[in-house]
């Protein structure tokens, strides 16, 4: 018996331009001034957590460190620290991607989490002990806010993968 879960439809191969331009349009999301707003996500951990389980052969811990470091760069914070979060980050995701595949999306969200929450922690440690003052728990809801995007984004990002290669009516996909 088949799962009610999973789609019927054939995913064609990821265009890798398109995986890094969703990467590079997280980082200008990040780069947006939020101020000290609890709960506005991490788009770029959040793009990296996705394509490092759905793509793990095309985005690694390399661009992983490379976001990083540019984030790092944009935010004016310790250098590093974004960075080693982030190849954490991909190194959990990579491994965790057989499995979170096999959940619905909404069930992936909440395997998401952890390893969301896990950055944010590295993160917080890093500053901590760089010097700085703990931002207070209201920074960790950007973990949760996250996971709550995990279901549109993931509709959002396979969508171009849907469409056929070349148009047919009488084609259900």
């Amino acid at each position: 018996m088949q799962p009610t879960h999973r789609s019927r439809r054939i995913l064609r191969p990821v265009r890798i331009w398109f995986v890094y331009l969703s990467l590079f349009v997280a980082l200008l999301l990040s780069y947006i001034p939020t101020g000290q707003l609890p709960g506005v996500p991490d788009w770029v951990a959040l793009l990296l957590a996705f394509w490092c389980v759905r793509e793990r052969q095309v985005v690694g811990m390399g661009a992983a460190f490379v976001f990083g470091v540019l984030v790092d760069i944009g935010h004016g914070a310790a250098m590093g620290q974004h960075a080693l979060a982030y190849v954490l980050l991909a190194y959990a995701a990579n491994a965790v991607s057989r499995r979170v595949l096999w959940f619905a999306p909404i069930q992936q969200s909440v395997q998401i989490l952890p390893l969301l929450l896990g950055a944010q922690v590295v993160m917080v440690l890093v500053r901590m002990i760089a010097g700085a003052e703990f931002p207070g728990w209201s920074y960790f809801l950007s973990s949760a806010t996250g996971a709550l995007l995990w279901l549109p984004l993931h509709f959002v990002l396979l969508l171009p993968q849907y469409q056929p290669e070349d148009r047919d009516d009488n084609r259900p996909i």
